[in-house]
């Protein structure tokens, strides 16, 4: 479990390996790791009692009790931009540090969004497997239904992501407007208050909402039908924000035209109904997932934890854990 000894603060890797986190760290910290809550569970009370800081390296779970864990504890790095799995509220009772690493990933995701929703009402996959089964020497791919012409989208969340999905869609001639529980400052789109009001508005949902109880199945049926027959939903945010129930309905029944989605409800667990219906377009959550962001992502991880144990204030704090005295 450790890297090293020698008076240095212990910090612990949780989560699935990333040679760039731990590497990163080892020079300036002791390194302990664990990939599985059977992992911390077989670290020993003295070592848990050293450790000051998390790295966490995936969506394993930073609750209450895995805090409770490590009474030094002082900050968790965490990555990606989505921090539902870590509690929050219970590091702030503690007056433990959350970070996570926005920024760095916001363009990344805000192509594969633009992608998959292009690819989702445009048939791309579909059509490129008209090609590879030889259907095309025995006549053209029929015209799709769906076309980015003519469309308005409503984006479900205007953070730093969504106002970069936003830029994309102005560069296409897209009309946009937006949910959110309150107007996005700078931002000029018409801001819908009502969700279900937007809905009936547009013929498009892009989503990009935090996850976490407060946006559990926002996205529900009755959202989800006030688009209409020619609607088309993307989800780049959590699987939880939408209804998977009522969204596979919605598609089987053709009460909406599509859905392109790149997060499922229990990944990687994708429902087989959904993975048989054909006008879906799937993706394994890859919104940040090239070379270059995630090494861009790791980096931010380390460069959080050594900020704060160097004395200084951490790069990127959520705002729930506030940074104080320093």
């Amino acid at each position: 479990m450790t890297a090293g000894t020698s008076g240095k603060v212990d910090v612990l890797v949780y989560g699935q390996p990333k040679p760039l986190v731990s590497e990163g760290l080892s020079g300036v910290f002791t390194v302990h790791a664990a990939e599985s809550r059977g992992d911390l569970d077989r670290i020993s009370e003295a070592v848990a009692g050293r450790i000051r800081g998390v790295a966490i390296t995936g969506l394993v779970s930073a609750d209450k009790a895995m805090m409770a864990r490590f009474p030094g504890l002082e900050l968790i790095s965490s990555f990606g931009v989505g921090y539902d799995h870590v509690d929050w509220a219970a590091a702030r009772e503690r007056s433990i540090i959350v970070t996570n690493t926005p920024d760095v990933l916001t363009e990344e995701v805000a192509d594969v969004a633009l992608g998959l929703l292009i690819a989702t009402v445009r048939e791309f996959v579909a059509a490129d497997r008209f090609v590879r089964s030889g259907q095309w020497a025995r006549g053209n791919y029929p015209l799709t239904q769906g076309s980015l012409r003519g469309r308005t989208v409503g984006m479900v969340g205007m953070g730093r992501i969504g106002q970069a999905i936003a830029r994309r869609l102005d560069a296409s001639l897209v009309p946009v407007v937006y949910h959110s529980r309150n107007p996005a400052a700078g931002v000029g789109y018409k801001h819908y208050a009502n969700l279900v009001e937007m809905a009936k508005a547009v013929d498009t949902l892009v989503v990009i909402t935090p996850g976490g109880a407060s946006t559990a199945k926002l996205v529900n049926a009755e959202v989800i039908d006030a688009l209409g027959p020619n609607g088309v939903i993307v989800n780049v945010a959590r699987g939880s924000v939408i209804d998977e129930d009522a969204l596979i309905a919605a598609l089987k029944a053709r009460k909406i035209l599509a859905a392109g989605l790149d997060v499922f409800a229990n990944e990687p667990n994708v429902p087989e109904e959904l993975r048989a219906l054909p006008n879906t377009v799937l993706l394994p959550h890859v919104g940040s997932a090239s070379i270059i962001t995630r090494n861009a992502m790791d980096q931010l991880v380390v460069d959080n934890l050594k900020a704060w144990f160097a004395g200084q204030a951490p790069l990127t704090p959520i705002p729930e854990t506030p940074v104080k005295g320093r």
